[in-house]
């Protein structure tokens, strides 16, 4: 069982949730698109992230929402690298969302200390980069399809032992690689290539992808999966997302990537007093 993920400059003890801020530098994500697409706007609103108690901030320069079309890779970098330069000297680890192996080599060597593919690393190109780097995180994430078309009919007979499965395979490969294990995080991929029922049979069996070892990144905040069962806009999942956070640390996930850091880590807060005793706010 992994202790510590290993990510570039940093190093996170897993014994409590590790917040992953999300900044979409882009026109088109399902639930901000366009508000942080000026490299300043999304700066700003990085440093509110890191103020609020995000210990890393994921860049995210192409959408993955359900129809998205893909960009090309100097579209992509010249949304990123604005932003990953300027934060780069802050005291947060530096996550990029991408998985185009070109983007991975520019980002991990101006400073980016995890790459996030929706991908899983299927590109040999890719998982030749991330074992080449020697320290950069990784967090392999499982889609069915691709964003254009991944949410058209996705079907599964077990989705969790196929899913599960698939990530397992794939961390082994990237371990076969050289790529230490103390590296990689797991993420089942929420609403990328599943059904509503799809994304909560896997948060409900969360535990059997915590007891391969690996740590295990979540993603539900604000998703399609919140609004089906809570009736809210895309702007209105609040609460619901919260609650997925909540269910999906409790059964061991310790990543947890969120739009809204500060209330996320307010709730936090309540579920590790319970866990570990209170400790009083500053």
């Amino acid at each position: 069982m992994v202790k510590t993920w290993q990510c570039g400059r940093f190093e996170f003890p897993l014994d409590r949730p590790v917040l992953m801020g999300v900044i979409n530098v882009t026109p088109d994500s399902f639930s901000d698109g366009g508000q942080h697409v000026a490299a300043e706007a999304a700066i700003k609103h990085a440093r509110q992230l890191i103020k609020q108690g995000a210990r890393i901030i994921d860049i995210g320069g192409e959408s993955s929402r359900p129809g998205a079309e893909p960009v090309l890779a100097k579209r992509e970098l010249d949304r990123i690298m604005p932003v990953l330069e300027s934060l780069r000297h802050a005291d947060v680890a530096l996550s990029v969302d991408t998985s185009k192996p070109e983007v991975m080599k520019a980002t991990l060597d101006a400073g980016a200390d995890i790459i996030n593919d929706i991908t899983g690393f299927k590109d040999p190109e890719a998982q030749a980069l991330v074992a080449e780097h020697g320290r950069c995180g990784v967090c392999v994430m499982h889609m069915q399809g691709e964003p254009r078309s991944m949410q058209q009919a996705p079907v599964y007979d077990d989705v969790s032992t196929e899913v599960f499965g698939w990530l397992e395979q794939q961390a082994q490969h990237l371990v076969g690689l050289g790529v230490s294990a103390s590296r990689l995080s797991l993420d089942p991929g929420f609403g990328f290539g599943k059904t509503i029922e799809h994304n909560y049979q896997l948060l409900r069996d969360l535990e059997r992808l915590v007891a391969l070892g690996y740590p295990v990144l979540i993603g539900v905040s604000r998703k399609s999966m919140i609004g089906a069962v809570t009736g809210r806009p895309v702007d209105q999942r609040l609460a619901g997302s919260l609650a997925g956070a909540i269910v999906g640390v409790y059964r061991g996930a310790r990543i947890v990537r969120v739009h809204d850091v500060g209330a996320t880590k307010e709730a936090l807060d309540v579920w590790q007093a319970v866990e570990f005793g209170p400790k009083e706010s500053s």
